[in-house]
């Protein structure tokens, strides 16, 4: 009889994984918007096979693995799409800033996308799809829209993206330049203002590098993130100390010379402005980065039930329900008892002549006898 459940709950697992379109360990649907998968690469664990020449930057920002399929139409049409999965979203929007490049056009396909040609490139979650068509088509953007929704999302934490990135400036900012960077390779690969041994991404640091539009051309801008505001202004000293000098020394960074160089320090934020751009135009782009404390009192709200408004008020009506009856029993004990003490014990107990005496004042004969007197007196006077 125990085999009989199981065997129930093994059919409920392979049926709900078969509605979203995907088994457990692969990351593609074997079919989606009139594509059907022909060929399939195995799940591979191994960023070299995904990208041989970027493989140590895929780790930088957490690859996990990488599905390739090819799928046809029954027109004959045909889609490569490779698909690599991150520890979080962090990790894929790091590296579909990474991939994408400013000659690309914003699409509407997962949580951010963008085409060049037959190539369109998207993320979804901590999903990054490349995917090739043999031919574009006025629906390619809509089928893609599709298989997004198809694709497994994370949960909790993984889910969200870096916090700094809504400290970056929107104004002026030129399109498709803003690059995510978690560690000193994509950094070198970035062309930053900071060397990645001064920006120091052992502490956990974090980096978007943008581009703005300025009087005399493009200037970028650095937006460095540390666990501590007390971090970040130890490292503003030794930028500024370097930006003084402008040499390279024997075991310290240096800074790129592109030009001026501004910074400012909000918090555990640190900006960096460099390039061709005036003190006034780089202390308005500065002033956008400015680091809000987001305090949250995280309190136990105690939804048991000893600890539950709920419980709490029928309690309460049931305490009263309770002295209630207690009141109403006690009193029609109290009556009872008296009324059978008088029964069995007339005038002896209860209601004794000694104690149901009163003084009485008699005041109505009096008055009465003092106006009878008054009369009197009256009639022997006249």
């Amino acid at each position: 009889m125990r085999l009989f459940p199981r065997c129930v709950l093994l059919s409920v697992l392979i049926a709900a994984t078969t509605a979203f379109g995907a088994s457990p360990a692969t990351i593609l649907p074997e079919n989606f918007s009139g594509w059907s998968m022909k060929a399939s690469g195995k799940l591979t664990a191994d960023p070299v096979i995904a990208d041989p020449a970027n493989a140590p930057i895929l780790k930088e920002y957490g690859f996990r693995d990488m599905e390739s399929a090819t799928y046809v139409r029954e027109d004959g049409r045909k889609l490569a799409i490779k698909a690599a999965r991150f520890e979080d979203t962090s990790g894929a929007f790091g590296a579909y800033t990474f991939y994408y490049q400013p000659e690309m056009n914003r699409e509407e396909i997962g949580d951010q996308g963008s085409s060049f040609n037959q190539r369109i490139l998207f993320y979804r979650g901590n999903l990054l799809v490349d995917a090739v068509f043999d031919r574009v088509t006025a629906m390619s953007a809509a089928e893609l829209r599709e298989l997004a929704g198809l694709l497994p999302r994370p949960f909790g934490n993984r889910a969200s993206l870096p916090p700094v990135l809504a400290y970056v400036p929107r104004r002026n900012y030129i399109a498709n330049t803003e690059k995510y960077i978690e560690g000193p390779l994509a950094l070198a690969q970035a062309s930053a203002p900071l060397d990645a041994r001064i920006v120091d991404f052992s502490k956990g640091t974090e980096v978007v590098l943008g581009r703005y539009k300025v009087g005399a051309g493009e200037a970028t801008l650095m937006v460095i993130s540390y666990p501590t505001p007390q971090i970040a202004s130890d490292h503003m000293k030794a930028i500024d100390a370097g930006h003084t000098h402008m040499q390279q020394q024997a075991g310290v960074a240096s800074i790129v010379n592109i030009g001026p160089f501004f910074d400012r320090r909000s918090g555990p934020l640190l900006a960096v402005v460099s390039g061709p751009v005036s003190q006034s135009e780089a202390r308005s782009l500065l002033s956008f980065v400015s680091y809000d404390a987001d305090v949250t009192w995280n309190q136990n709200t105690f939804f048991d039930k000893k600890n539950n408004i709920g419980n709490l008020i029928v309690n309460v009506i049931l305490l009263c329900a309770i002295l209630a009856g207690l009141m109403l029993v006690a009193g029609m004990a109290f009556g009872g008892l008296r009324i059978a003490v008088r029964t069995l014990f007339p005038g002896k107990l209860i209601d004794r002549p000694e104690r149901v005496e009163f003084i009485s004042l008699h005041l109505d004969d009096s008055v009465d006898r003092s106006a009878d007197s008054h009369l009197s007196s009256s009639i022997k006077a006249s």
